[in-house]
């Protein structure tokens, strides 16, 4: 949905994680952060964090209130839609701009493979770029041309002949 919906075109639904975790120990909060930025969350606040409705994003972060109450904290889960068609457009482009810059650092990584003369460590690369866009894709949840441009050019740099394998065929 843009910013060009009709008004009588529904909002967004988000799922929205509202919790509060003791600072000490460290150990439980810095997981439940390190899980929020893995889910590509939107922050609305401190300790407010939302995603777009789905089942998937709904159990995320039932389970994440779950550890959050274990440690010691508060948490609920609400679904929610912003009240105007501008939050909507800001949360979507934010996430969708946090997305773009990962993606961009992949793109970024997989351009420098093209002068690694050494055919095993470029596979290996390759193959870590490729599980980096399937993490990414899990929390892409508005399409983006940085994920195409990422894809392209691990497609061809599968298809390409390393450099010191064409001089040596030569």
């Amino acid at each position: 949905m843009t910013a060009e919906a009709t008004p009588d075109t529904p909002l967004d639904e988000w799922v929205m994680l509202a919790y509060r975790i003791p600072r000490e120990p460290s150990t439980p909060r810095i997981a439940v952060w390190r899980k929020l930025r893995r889910y590509g969350v939107f922050q609305l606040a401190d300790g407010v964090v939302v995603l777009p409705a789905a089942p998937r994003t709904r159990e995320q972060f039932d389970w994440l209130a779950e550890e959050v109450i274990e440690a010691g904290g508060q948490a609920e889960v609400w679904t929610a839609a912003p009240t105007t068609r501008a939050q909507q457009q800001r949360m979507r482009e934010k996430m969708t701009a946090d997305r773009a810059a990962e993606y961009d650092e992949v793109t970024a990584a997989a351009e420098t493979l093209h002068s690694l003369p050494d055919t095993a460590a470029r596979d290996k690369k390759l193959t870590q770029l490729r599980r980096r866009v399937r993490e990414i894709d899990k929390r892409t949840f508005f399409p983006t041309p940085a994920r195409d441009g990422a894809e392209t050019i691990l497609r061809e740099l599968a298809t390409a002949v390393p450099a010191t394998q064409a001089q040596v065929q030569r």
